[in-house]
């Protein structure tokens, strides 16, 4: 007898335990308070210093910081909206997570994964508060607060083996702090090609989840497991400096044409050119221009009173897309009186060169680039030059500025590589982006004029204007680092009318050390004007090592 209550004992404590813990756990899911008192609401200033610390957290951005604007506008709009947001957003989950579930069947037995209810609900999230950063970038900032309780109704059939398992999420609520950056703003609509969106912190993320009619998250230690897993797979993908990238416009139509090289052109002499003067010889020139760009040509020396001129000399275009550019060359008789007349042109695609390799050419010249002009058969004579493409070290503005922040920790021979990379030919670009608070005592149609090394650029005229935008950039083919100079820029104003007294007037000057372009590779700031009382210029330089 011993012996079998000995065994009825260890089976009914093996079987009591584990039914048990099943009941306790359908009896805690399923079971409600009897009675639910609704929360007191009281006016704030009734409340004493304890109760206000506490609700501090929940006091929107716009109280706690005054750099944080209301957007109770923005909010009314999105509730307006919210209908028929929810059903894009919804239609694109949809789109995007049937592929992902098609991964899946087959696999562990699933026989199908689908939606049987998918909408959002119709509380929408709320911005509590918004920032827009002032920046020296050609981007818009924002930084926000959004909160959302929101009352969904997401339904997911599972179909495995023969069951079918109903998975309902509840209850969810999303409280993060985006920072959300419009880039690079670009002259066609919406005028910013993307939208960058990053957390400034850990988001907190609450729901909870139904399998067969009970909630798994009442699971003790579960809910804390799930959601400390999904804070830090949320955080690893878009805490900051992580982001999360949404293309706006075609890379096509956002891209900006960088210089990406230069051109070395040596025109070194033309042969049996045709004869346009009455002596029956001419004065023949060079000009020479890439395709796509509005900078002058470049000129050669004029020949006088030669048929076979030997020019030798050299020059330095800047490249910004190799594949597609081309150099046109144009042979003109120069003229005293008149129009000057082309002799003969010829082009030559970039794409043929090969990087760091001289190529000369002897070019037949032609009338026009119609090849079906019966005139191009005509001969005009020879044209020879020497073509080299020197494509930009890349990354050499961030390597340079590398090195110059250990300056102090190198060996001797290494800060001789610097040296060496910093030295040599290269690419000045100089951006006047525009001017704030700048006013003429007579008036104010402000004009930027910058002098470097003897050369004198102007920017636009924008009139009546205190805070004009130019976005002009000037461009310097130099053979060796600024490492010592300057760049001297001046803001103007002149009278529409020129034959008026006083009609130019100084709005403030700066000069700009260009010794830390070189180390920094780039420099984006806005200066203070002197002779101005609270003027402000914007300028953008970039140096690149050829």
């Amino acid at each position: 007898m011993g012996f079998f209550s000995t065994l009825l004992g260890i089976i009914g404590f093996g079987i009591g335990i584990p039914l048990g813990l099943v009941i306790g756990f359908f009896f805690f899911i399923y079971s409600k308070p009897d009675e639910v008192k609704d929360p007191m609401i009281r006016p704030i200033y009734e409340l004493d210093s304890d109760a206000l610390e506490e609700v501090i957290p929940e006091i929107p951005l716009w109280v706690k910081h005054p750099d944080f604007d209301r957007v109770d506008w923005l909010n009314k709009f999105i509730a307006a909206m919210w209908p028929y947001l929810d059903k894009a957003i919804c239609s694109s989950i949809r789109g995007m997570s049937k592929p992902m579930f098609a991964e899946y069947i087959g696999k562990f037995q699933i026989q199908s994964i689908e939606f049987e209810s998918l909408l959002l609900g119709t509380l929408p999230p709320k911005l509590y508060g918004i920032k827009v950063h002032d920046t020296n970038e050609n981007e818009i900032v924002m930084e926000t607060a959004i909160k959302w309780a929101g009352n969904p109704n997401i339904v997911l059939i599972l179909r495995l083996f023969s069951l079918q398992i109903r998975i309902q999420l509840v209850d969810l609520q999303i409280f993060a702090a985006p920072r959300v950056a419009l880039k690079p703003l670009v002259p066609a609509f919406p005028c910013f090609a993307n939208i960058v969106v990053s957390l400034l912190e850990k988001p907190h993320i609450d729901f909870g989840m139904k399998i067969l009619g009970g909630d798994i998250m009442s699971i003790p230690g579960l809910y804390q497991f799930v959601q400390e897993t999904i804070r830090k797979q949320v955080s690893n993908l878009y805490l900051w400096p992580h982001v999360f990238e949404i293309p706006i416009l075609d890379a096509s139509v956002a891209a900006t044409k960088k210089p990406v090289g230069i051109l070395h052109v040596n025109v070194v002499k033309a042969s049996k050119l045709s004869k346009m003067d009455l002596l029956g010889t001419s004065d023949p020139y060079v000009k020479l221009s890439l395709s796509g760009e509005r900078l002058p040509s470049k000129k050669t020396t004029i020949k006088m009173n030669n048929l076979n001129p030997i020019w030798n000399e050299k020059f330095k275009l800047v490249v910004k897309d190799p594949e597609s550019q081309v150099l046109q060359l144009q042979v003109y008789d120069w003229d005293k009186v008149g129009g000057h007349d082309r002799l003969g042109m010829q082009l030559v695609p970039l794409k043929v060169l090969t990087p760091y390799e001289t190529k000369e050419l002897t070019l037949d010249l032609l009338k026009n680039t119609n090849i079906n002009d019966h005139q191009n058969k005509k001969p005009r004579g020879q044209l020879v030059v020497e073509l080299k493409f020197t494509p930009f070290r890349e990354e050499s503005s961030k390597f340079s500025s590398q090195l110059d922040g250990c300056r102090s920790m190198v060996s001797r021979d290494e800060r001789d590589l610097q040296d060496d990379f910093v030295g040599g030919a290269g690419l000045l670009s100089v951006k006047i982006q525009g001017a704030a608070s700048v006013e003429g005592k007579r008036h104010s149609n402000p004009y930027a004029v910058m002098h470097f090394r003897g050369e004198k650029k102007k920017t636009k005229m924008v009139k009546k204007c205190r805070d004009p935008v130019w976005n002009e950039t000037f461009e310097f083919m130099l053979e060796e680092p600024p490492l010592e100079e300057k760049i001297h820029i001046e803001v103007r104003s002149r009278k529409s009318s020129r034959f008026s007294f006083f009609s130019k007037e100084s709005l403030g000057h700066v000069e700009i050390n260009l010794g830390d372009v070189v180390h920094n590779g780039r420099i984006n700031t806005k200066y203070h004007l002197i002779n101005s009382r609270h003027g402000m210029i914007h300028v953008e330089i970039k140096w690149t090592v050829a």
